[in-house]
């Protein structure tokens, strides 16, 4: 009996130290280098929260980021976006991480792109463009996240706070990347009985923007608030989102919509939002899966996120007229000033 119970001993001794040493070796490793490649800037509530998210997804693993901002939507010259995407790969090739997330399309054109079928892995969320377009499917080293809009179900929230809503006008300024969201759209629209979007219009100048908001009344019920990045002012710079949103809040007597969240701070009426948390934890789990457990990109299949929140400017409500019913209220995250009143 005691020759067994020193066998244990010996046994649990041998299980302990060996622990303890994979630990310490864990331990000591050295962190996997992850560097974030954003399409745009920081700090954005879409970007931030994509970052945030795929932190969480990659909790836990001992990790050194480095962070690039390509800035394309305050420089959105095709220019600007070589010159970023020349910079974003010579600090790959200097740093030499270990795998590279990049956020949103402008990343893939001119940095993703470039790496196809290498020994980099990459990973992307907030993708709007087939993955197709860029040469993404069948690559042995790329996989991520699609960003796709959850429209039947913001377009029927928006008929429960203004159920007159039958006609749509959608809106977009001149970049390449809505060309899928507008597909989409077109393709979705047609779930929702007594809905038609009747106006899908793109705009070069803010001017130009504004003269449409402001004779919509007469021809549509709501507006889609969808590409409003790229708008030029009279010198030809863009002018911000921010500025374009509270503009429109201020002067569109219009019920209006959007997919993002961001949105509805700077007085959009309703989104169920594209979560920018979700799209980063999903690429995140990605990573992990690449970086800890040594699985291939080409293994996880390129999909978009499914989980959506539905969110309502109540500021935005009030100043329409509008009185949102309490059970709307209780199933809703409720903005209750705008962005520029806190």
């Amino acid at each position: 009996m005691r020759w067994a119970l020193g066998i244990v001993a010996v046994v649990w001794v041998v299980h302990t130290w060996s622990a303890t040493v994979q630990a310490v070796r864990v331990a000591q490793r050295t962190p996997h280098k992850i560097l974030h490649i954003m399409s745009y800037h920081s700090p954005w509530r879409w970007t931030d929260g994509q970052l945030a998210g795929f932190k969480e997804g990659m909790a836990g693993a001992s990790v050194e980021y480095r962070i690039f901002q390509m800035d394309t939507k305050r420089n959105s010259a095709a220019e600007a976006k070589d010159q970023k995407g020349q910079e974003a790969r010579a600090l790959i090739e200097s740093w030499q991480p270990d795998l590279v997330y990049v956020t949103d399309d402008d990343a893939q054109e001119y940095v993703t792109t470039h790496y196809i079928d290498t020994a980099l892995p990459f990973v992307f969320s907030g993708v709007n463009k087939d993955p197709k377009i860029y040469r993404f499917v069948g690559s042995k080293n790329i996989t991520g996240v699609l960003e796709q809009e959850h429209l039947v179900e913001t377009v029927n929230l928006l008929r429960q706070v203004a159920p007159g809503v039958k006609r749509i006008a959608a809106v977009f300024d001149s970049d390449a990347m809505w060309g899928p969201v507008m597909t989409r759209m077109r393709e979705r629209i047609t779930q929702i009985p007594e809905v038609e979007i009747v106006a899908w219009e793109r705009f070069q100048t803010f001017a130009e923007y504004q003269r449409r908001i402001k004779e919509y009344p007469i021809q549509v019920d709501a507006v889609a608030l969808i590409g409003i990045f790229n708008f030029k002012d009279e010198q030809g710079k863009n002018v911000p989102y921010q500025e374009v949103l509270q503009w429109t809040a201020e002067n569109s007597v219009l019920p209006d919509f959007s997919f993002w969240a961001d949105r509805v701070d700077y007085g959009t009426l309703v989104a169920v939002t594209v979560s920018e948390h979700e799209q980063g934890r999903a690429a995140g789990r990605l990573a992990r899966a690449i970086l800890i457990e040594g699985r291939s990109p080409a293994s996880f299949p390129m999909r978009p996120t499914t989980k959506g929140r539905a969110t309502l400017s109540l500021a935005r409500a009030n100043k329409l007229g509008i009185k949102v019913k309490s059970g709307v209220l209780l199933s809703v995250e409720v903005v209750e000033k705008f962005r520029w009143d806190r």
